[in-house]
């Protein structure tokens, strides 16, 4: 499944890159989005398939910091990607006159960088903070680490650690959420004023966004209800599944998505790959 995922999302990454016809706003987020998608997946999957194979659960302390900072950012930055995917929807439906100056090619590139320095900085705070901390206990009932399973295993009071991932939270992810809820609530006033085909075909491009959207959010509800709540009456197999689904599915998914309902996408797609590995052969 891992191998699946680096396919789809290389195959995606690589078709935008090439394609010049794709370098708009939102093949570029797009783009953005997949590679977000391999540094996850590549965070938790290769360690977690040695793990399986050498039956070794241990990890160093250094280890599993470094895999707290690539999950939480990659779980930062798929929001933020998302948000701004959203608002480029919302912007290319509600103001199509305005779009291409209100989603210049340096404003999307200040966006994409925004999407990921913001998350790598918000993680450094976090990761610094929970270094600190004294650990009288070593085990994590999880099958990688995440920055609450490791802070509940110390020693002092976890008061402000847990503080501060609260306000991350409702700093960065309730604020997102509202934006995409914004942006659909204004694309579907402006949808249901218009005609039949506009509509269809505004829907159309939102579709595959509003999809990935739902797909991560209720990942990263089970992961959120995994972390904070006590899961002891749910069958291990089953937390464990729930445990990686925002970690494995999302990135496997997305490209599969938005590969089947873009026909801008499938079309260079088929058209990169086709002539390149089929008809030689043939």
């Amino acid at each position: 499944m891992y191998m699946l995922t680096v396919a789809a999302n290389t195959v995606i990454i690589c078709v935008i890159c090439v394609e010049s016809s794709l370098h708009e706003p939102m093949y570029m987020f797009l783009c953005s989005l997949q590679v977000n998608g391999l540094y996850g997946s590549t965070a938790l999957c290769p360690a977690l398939l040695v793990n399986i194979l050498s039956d070794i659960h241990d990890i160093s302390h250094t280890a599993c910091l470094m895999q707290i900072y690539c999950l939480h950012t990659y779980g930062i930055c798929e929001y933020l990607t998302l948000a701004v995917m959203g608002y480029d929807r919302y912007v290319s439906i509600c103001h199509p006159f305005h779009y291409s100056t209100i989603m210049s090619p340096s404003r999307v590139y200040k966006l994409i960088a925004m999407t990921w320095l913001l998350p790598f900085a918000a993680t450094t705070v976090t990761v610094i903070s929970t270094s600190q901390l004294p650990l009288c206990k070593k085990i994590i009932e999880k099958v990688y680490c995440d920055n609450y399973s490791v802070v509940k295993l110390a020693c002092v009071d976890i008061t402000v650690n847990n503080i501060l991932a609260s306000f991350f939270n409702v700093v960065f992810i309730i604020p997102l959420l509202l934006l995409i809820l914004y942006s659909y609530v204004q694309i579907l006033r402006i949808c249901l004023k218009s005609s039949a085909a506009s509509r269809s075909k505004a829907l159309n491009t939102c579709v595959p966004h509003l999809v990935t959207v739902i797909n991560f959010f209720v990942a990263s509800l089970f992961e959120l209800f995994q972390s904070r709540f006590h899961m002891e009456h749910v069958p291990l197999v089953i937390r464990v599944l729930l445990s990686v689904y925002f970690l494995i599915l999302p990135p496997l998914l997305n490209p599969i998505i938005y590969g089947l309902r873009s026909k801008k996408l499938r079309e260079k797609t088929k058209k990169l790959l086709y002539p390149k590995l089929i008809w030689p052969i043939l």
